[in-house]
């Protein structure tokens, strides 16, 4: 059974880099008919995406967070992470990695709460 799990600091300050890992099992990270993705859900708001990742290393970030995103890929640990520089409290968020197969979000982690406080 194939599973995601997010890990990461919970809270943050401001002008602070957040850096998530997510840990994949049960499938190969490196296989070509999937793409590792990242979203968030701010609190009493929709569902955010924010990119993805190939296993060749190609990358797609949103428009609205290129500026501050960075994915990446470890093949050796078969888990990929995001990074968001200078956030702010309007990056708070649940924060989830999702597996994308067949056209599909078709896993997803349990999500990860992420808070960013002075």
């Amino acid at each position: 059974q194939v599973q995601l799990q997010e890990s990461g600091p919970g809270l943050l300050k401001p002008s602070q880099t957040l850096s998530l890992t997510c840990i994949v099992s049960g499938a190969s990270i490196t296989d070509p008919n999937y793409y590792w993705n990242w979203f968030r859900q701010p609190p009493g708001q929709g569902l955010e995406y924010i990119g993805y990742i190939t296993p060749f290393g190609s990358t797609f970030y949103s428009p609205v967070l290129k500026s501050r995103t960075s994915i990446s890929i470890d093949t050796s640990n078969n888990r990929f992470s995001l990074q968001l520089s200078s956030v702010t409290p309007e990056d708070t968020a649940v924060y989830y990695c999702v597996k994308m197969g067949n056209l599909c979000f078709e896993r997803w982690g349990q999500g990860t709460q992420v808070t960013v406080s002075s």
